[in-house]
């Protein structure tokens, strides 16, 4: 396994982050989770092939995401080896306060996440998404007092405009206030709309990236056509990428060249490109079968020439910015 600092922490992590929202509860409307009997077999073999970096978030089926990842990594390694992740926003319960980045549910959001993870503190606790509804000075300060409470070691963001981003980075050097020292973000061949400013953001301001999507929902690990559990029932996915389809095929029929050319899988190759990107620390792979772990780490001994890395960016057309909310 390889192992890096995340942006210009001291924090080293794997090189692929096991991103865990295939974990968790499928009667509450995920049918392709995986319950905990499911997910043990592959967080052991993760934890075994050297991944240290563990991502989930409270929204995920309804906190047993959480709760599955708390459960097994506590039989698996002493918590100061793991480097824990994860995020507050989704909605947790209906009505009132019951999502968002309040001062009140960040505070009582971070506490139910700890609890459920079976932890007294989380290595990255991070804003899923920008809150339109809530001031950034109440988000950051509450998160500020979350890492002075000792109940994260970092914090960071995800998918949002650049301008907002710098702006909520201003606003916590302005007041003294933890900073964003991440950037979980939608990248990969088939969405890279982030590399026209967010990217070259995260580089000057020395902030790490953690890409979500890596392989775009398992569009760039299967052949063009081929269709999964989860692809019939991922509204999301389908909505963030069917709308270039045909590029999209132009795309997979190029990494499918390359791969044959290497001697690798799809994935390795798509995940090869995402690696090699400034500032990428490490892609959130997300799998159901222990052979997706073990073709996902496998992507770190697929170096790519400048020729190929051509080749795999040639067919992409601009698009409209997708992932956000």
């Amino acid at each position: 396994m390889d192992y890096g600092r995340l942006g210009k922490t001291g924090l080293e992590v794997s090189r692929i982050c096991l991103g865990c929202m295939s974990f968790g509860d499928p009667r509450l409307g995920r049918e392709w989770v995986l319950d905990l009997d499911a997910a043990r077999p592959i967080l052991r073999a993760a934890w075994e092939a050297g991944i240290n970096f563990y991502d989930t978030a409270n929204v995920y089926s309804a906190g047993t995401s959480e709760e599955i990842v708390g459960t097994v990594l506590k039989e698996l390694a002493p918590r100061d080896e793991l480097v824990i992740a994860t995020k507050v926003n989704g909605e947790m319960r209906k009505g009132p306060n019951g999502h968002g980045q309040s001062r009140k549910a960040i505070l009582s959001e971070i506490d139910n996440s700890l609890r459920r993870l079976k932890t007294d503190y989380v290595d990255l606790y991070q804003i899923h998404r920008f809150d339109y509804r809530t001031p950034i000075e109440e988000t950051l300060e509450a998160l500020h007092d979350v890492v002075k409470a000792g109940k994260a070691r970092y914090i960071g963001a995800s998918s949002m405009w650049s301008w907002q981003f710098m702006k909520m980075l201003d606003t916590q050097q302005a007041h003294g206030w933890s900073r964003f020292v991440s950037m979980q973000n939608h990248l990969n061949l088939m969405y890279r709309e982030e590399e026209r400013e967010m990217l070259p953001l995260c580089v000057a301001e020395g902030i790490g990236v953690i890409p979500w999507s890596p392989l775009a929902r398992g569009r760039l690990a299967r052949p063009w056509g081929e269709v999964t559990k989860r692809f019939g029932t991922d509204p999301f996915g389908n909505q963030i990428y069917d709308a270039n389809a045909s590029d999209d095929e132009k795309i997979n029929a190029v990494v499918a060249e390359v791969a044959k050319g290497k001697g690798a899988s799809m994935a390795q190759v798509a995940l090869a490109w995402v690696l090699q990107k400034r500032p990428v620390t490490a892609p959130i792979v997300g799998v159901s079968r222990l052979e997706q772990l073990t073709d996902a780490i496998g992507a770190l001994d697929v170096k790519l020439t400048p020729e190929e890395v051509s080749a795999l960016e040639a067919p992409y057309t601009p698009r409209a910015v997708a992932g956000f909310q």
